[in-house]
């Protein structure tokens, strides 16, 4: 992403201006300005994320795990803005607060690692053997089991402005599975790889809405602490562990033997090859910051809502991109997707004022006398 790093360093630069004490009405604003930022990040990095591993596969790539390696191996690009975020004096409520041992957190990355590593591999090989429309309709499927996931782990509570919601963007990428004016680059794969890759597809949607749950989990019960450090750190260590996954699984199944020949036999040269792994790994960090944003601010649920919200562009670009036709489906699509968007976040409008409104009532009411 050509503007990732400037964006990176203005969320710190939110995130640490919070640090300072400030009326509620000012916390309020910061908090929906680094949203807006993170769900930004989670929708441009998921799109171009999506469209340059669906030309991967389609200009000549057939490395499954390749094609999960950049989704993980790009963390390095965050090590910077990592270090200056340590540099920031920490809130006093957050340096007041018990830091978890080595070994929890140890415990938390590996463990949400190993998710993250089966997931990404899951996956691609989703995105080898299903047409976009199919596989897209799929990945909504991951907002109803994020739901589950929520219920149980995170005590979500579902208002009518959140069910409206997840109704409309599930219905919204459902369409695309009617939708046959796409000339996705599927054609001549078997019925078995077909269903291999629907079953990893749903099994990877499961995993994704797990991962979420599991992340707001630890950040309320483990990190307690809001700072963008955290949220770095939960990107980064998870990431060393699935990425060291993923580096295995190349060498032990023998794929990085054919890399130079898939380099050599990429039908837009070898400098696109490698621009299109580089850009996809850089995407893919893009949505992880975004992602794990939106849950450490909001919830999992609301992080899975925007990822869905975006799931319908990628078909869209693709009329462009792949010179795809446009049709009426997609356009229906895209508005029932903005649609549910703006209900969820008016779920969340309709929060905020509640709380002011009590916190005002609060601060209103007389001091008993001793």
């Amino acid at each position: 992403m050509r503007e990732a790093q400037e964006v990176q360093l203005h969320i710190m630069g939110i995130t640490n201006q919070c640090s300072t004490a400030a009326p509620p009405q000012t916390r309020s604003y910061r908090r929906w300005i680094r949203i807006s930022i993170y769900t930004v990040f989670l929708l441009v990095g998921q799109t171009v994320a999506l469209l340059l591993g669906r030309l991967y596969f389609v200009k000549g790539g057939n490395s499954k795990w390749m094609a999960t390696l950049v989704q993980l191996a790009g963390f390095p690009v965050l090590i910077p803005f990592y270090l200056i975020s340590t540099t920031k004096k920490p809130r006093t409520e957050d340096s007041q607060i018990k830091s978890p041992s080595i070994k929890t957190l140890a415990l938390v990355y590996v463990s949400i690692g190993l998710l993250v590593a089966a997931d990404c591999f899951l996956y691609s090989v989703g995105l080898q053997y299903l047409p976009v429309s199919t596989y897209t309709l799929i990945c909504a499927s991951q907002l109803a089991f994020n739901s589950l996931f929520s219920f149980f782990l995170n005590a979500q509570k579902f208002t009518p402005f959140i069910i409206n919601s997840l109704v409309l963007l599930t219905i919204s990428s459902i369409l695309l599975v009617f939708n046959n004016e796409s000339s996705d680059g599927t054609a001549g794969v078997s019925r078995a790889k077909y269903a291999i890759g629907f079953t990893c597809t749903v099994a990877a949607s499961a995993g994704y809405g797990l991962v979420l749950s599991l992340t707001q989990l630890c950040f309320n019960k483990v990190m307690k602490r809001q700072t963008f450090k955290v949220v770095v750190d939960m990107i980064i260590y998870q990431q060393i562990v699935a990425t060291s996954v993923i580096v295995v699984g190349l060498f032990a199944s023998g794929d990085w033997k054919g890399l130079t020949g898939e380099m050599d036999g990429f039908e837009m040269g070898k400098v696109s090859y490698v621009m299109n792994l580089v850009g996809t790994a850089i995407s893919w960090q893009a949505f992880a910051i975004g992602c794990v944003g939106l849950v450490f601010d909001v919830s999992s649920l609301f992080s899975n809502a925007i990822s869905v919200l975006g799931l319908p562009i990628a078909p869209v670009l693709a009329v462009f991109v792949f010179n795809d036709k446009m049709g009426g489906v997609k356009a229906i699509s895209m508005v029932l997707a903005i649609w549910g968007f703006i209900s969820y976040a008016y779920h969340h409008y309709l929060e905020d004022r509640t709380k002011k409104r009590y916190a005002g009532e609060v601060s209103k009411a007389p001091i008993p006398e001793t």
